[in-house]
C-alpha cells in the first residue's frame, strides 16, 4: 500500500516571541562532493544564519551556552537537504483553481483561456468567500513545500474593482508570520479602450487609486492585450511612470509570443528605463514574465540584453508550465523551436551568462490546467524539458526557483543571494553562509542535492526568518 498525504501546519511558531533555531543533520548543496556527503548543523538567530559546523552526531549546545536564557528549537533534518526556501516569483492569486468553474475547453487556446476565465471572473463579486478560500489554498500549500516568498497578481479593473485587491492584501497580512506576499495592482486587461483612445479609460483610473492602498508594493500590465503595438507601448509607459512615482516595483506580462516577426518590447521598456533614471540605486527592479519571444534572441541580442541588464534592473521569469502550453502550438511562422516555447534557463545561463527565474503562474486554470504549485517540481520539469544532465545545468535549475526569483522579485541585497556570480562563491551560491536570511527548507527524504532536482521529496519543513513555520508529512502503512 502506497504512502497517504498528512499536512501539518505548525501554528504554534506564527507571531510568536523570537527564538533560536538548530538544524540538524542536513547535507548542504555544495559543488563539492566530499563535502555534499557530510552532515552539518546550521543554528540560526534573528532570523538569520548564527553558525554552520560539521555535525558530530551530538546535540550542540553553542546556541543555548552564548545566548542563553532564549528558547531553542531544534529541527531534525534527519539527513535531509537544506536548501534556500522556494519562491514564486510570478503567481496568480485570484484566478487558481478556478478551471471547475469555467465553461468547458474546447480549443485549449490563448483566445479561448481569456474568454473563459474573465467569464468566470465576473461572478467573483458574488462569491467573495470563495475568492479568499482559494487564495488562502495557494498561500498554505505554497509554505507547505517549501515557499516563503512569492509576488502574488490580483486584478484590478471594472469587473472586480478592488475585491481581488482586498481579499489579496487580507491574505499577505495573515500570511505575513510565514510568507512574504507580496501584491501586485495588476492590469490583465486593457488601459484603453480602443484603437484610437487618446488617453486610457476607468482600468487606468482604478488602478491608479490602487496602488495607493498600504500594502501593494508592484504595479503591473499585460500590455499585449491593449487595441494596437502603438497603445503597448503606452501601456508599457504609464506603468513604469506610475512605479517611479510612487517608489513601485514593476511588472510586465510582456514579449508573450513566438513570432519573429514581431518586435521584442523589452527594448522599448529598457529605452523608457533609462528615460526615467530607473537604475539600480533605486531599489526598484523592472520583471517580464513570460518573455517567450527572448527565446527566438541571436547571441549578439542576448549579449546586448546582458549589458543592458548590467546597468539597469531588469529581470526576467520564464514560466514552463502556463508557456509550453500556450505557446506548443502550430503558428504562422510554422514550427515553433523549443527554445521559443518557454525561456531554456539552463542554457541561457550557460551561453549568454543571464540568469533566468522559473516560476508556476497560474494553478488549475485555463492559462495552465496542468502541473502542481510546488516550485521545485519545475526543475524536475526541466531536466527533461531542457533535455540537461549536467550537475552544473541542475544547479541552475534549482537556482532558478529559489535565489533567482528572489532576486526577479526584488527581495534582498546581492549579500543575501549571491545574485551577481556563481564564481565568486565556487559555484555554492545554494549553500547557507553566516549572516544570510535564515529562509530555508528541508526536503528530509533526499540524501543529495540532485535529488531534490531529479526526485522531488514530499517530506519538507519550512523555515522563515529562521522559524519553523510548516512541516509536511506523509503517513505511511506499516
Amino acid at each position: 500500500m502506497g504512502p497517504s498525504a498528512k499536512l501539518e501546519f505548525d501554528d504554534s511558531v506564527m507571531g510568536g516571541p523570537e527564538s533560536l533555531t538548530l538544524i540538524r543533520r542536513v547535507h548542504l548543496a555544495h559543488s563539492d562532493p566530499s563535502e555534499a556527503e557530510r552532515l552539518w548543523n546550521v543554528e540560526c538567530s534573528n532570523g538569520r544564519v548564527h553558525t554552520i559546523y560539521l555535525d558530530n552526531g551530538e546535540s550542540s549546545g553553542d546556541l543555548s551556552d552564548t545566548l542563553s536564557g532564549l528558547p531553542v528549537q531544534v529541527v531534525d533534518g534527519e539527513g535531509g537537504v537544506l536548501l534556500p526556501s522556494l519562491c514564486h516569483a510570478h503567481i496568480h492569486l485570484d484566478k487558481c483553481f478556478i478551471l471547475g468553474q469555467c465553461e468547458p475547453l474546447i480549443t485549449g487556446s490563448l483566445a479561448e483561456a481569456l474568454q473563459v476565465t474573465n467569464q468566470a471572473k465576473a461572478t467573483f463579486p458574488d462569491h467573495p468567500n470563495d475568492l479568499y478560500a482559494r487564495a488562502t489554498r495557494l498561500v498554505r500549500e505554497s509554505v507547505e513545500a517549501g515557499v516563503t516568498s512569492m509576488r502574488a497578481y490580483v486584478e484590478i479593473d471594472t469587473a472586480v474593482d478592488f475585491l481581488c485587491l482586498d481579499v489579496g492584501l487580507t491574505v499577505s497580512r495573515e500570511w505575513s508570520e510565514a510568507c512574504d506576499v507580496q501584491i501586485v495592482a495588476f492590469a490583465q486587461e486593457a488601459l484603453f479602450s480602443h484603437s484610437n483612445a487618446q488617453k486610457p479609460g476607468r482600468n487606468y483610473e482604478l488602478l491608479v487609486e490602487a496602488i495607493g492602498r498600504p500594502g501593494v508594493s508592484v504595479v503591473g500590465s499585460a500590455p499585449w492585450v491593449e487595441p494596437s503595438p502603438a497603445l503597448a507601448k503606452e501601456n508599457i509607459t504609464r506603468i513604469l511612470a506610475l512605479a517611479k512615482e510612487n517608489n513601485l516595483h514593476a511588472d510586465f506580462h510582456l514579449d508573450y509570443n513566438v513570432d519573429p516577426q514581431i518586435e521584442p518590447m523589452v527594448w522599448y521598456v529598457l529605452d523608457q528605463m533609462r528615460a526615467l533614471s530607473w537604475t539600480k540605486a533605486t531599489g526598484k527592479r523592472v520583471t517580464l514574465g513570460h518573455a517567450t519571444r527572448l527565446g527566438l534572441f541571436t547571441t549578439e541580442e542576448w549579449a546586448k540584453l546582458k549589458l543592458a541588464m548590467e546597468e539597469l534592473p531588469l529581470e526576467v521569469v520564464g514560466l514552463p508550465q502556463s508557456d509550453m502550453y500556450m505557446m506548443g502550438r502550430a503558428s504562422a511562422t510554422g514550427a515553433i523551436p523549443l527554445g521559443g516555447r518557454t525561456l531554456n534557463a539552463p542554457q541561457i545561463w550557460r551561453r549568454h551568462g543571464v540568469h533566468v527565474a522559473l516560476s508556476v503562474n497560474n494553478v488549475e486554470n485555463a492559462f495552465t490546467p496542468q502541473g502542481s504549485l510546488d516550485p521545485l517540481s519545475l526543475a524536475s520539469l526541466g531536466v527533461g524539458v531542457f533535455q540537461v544532465g549536467t550537475e552544473n545545468d541542475w544547479r541552475e535549475l534549482l537556482r532558478a526557483v529559489t535565489i533567482s526569483s528572489k532576486r526577479a522579485i526584488g527581495l534582498g541585497g546581492d549579500n543575501d543571494f549571491r545574485c551577481e556570480s556563481e564564481a565568486q562563491d565556487g559555484g555554492n551560491e545554494l549553500v547557507p553562509r553566516v549572516g544570510d536570511p535564515a529562509d530555508f527548507f528541508v526536503v528530509h527524504e533526499a540524501r543529495r542535492w540532485q535529488s531534490t532536482v531529479l526526485n522531488p521529496g514530499f517530506d519538507r519543513t519550512t523555515l522563515y526568518r529562521g522559524k519553523v513555520v510548516a512541516r509536511r508529512r506523509a503517513d505511511r502503512w506499516n
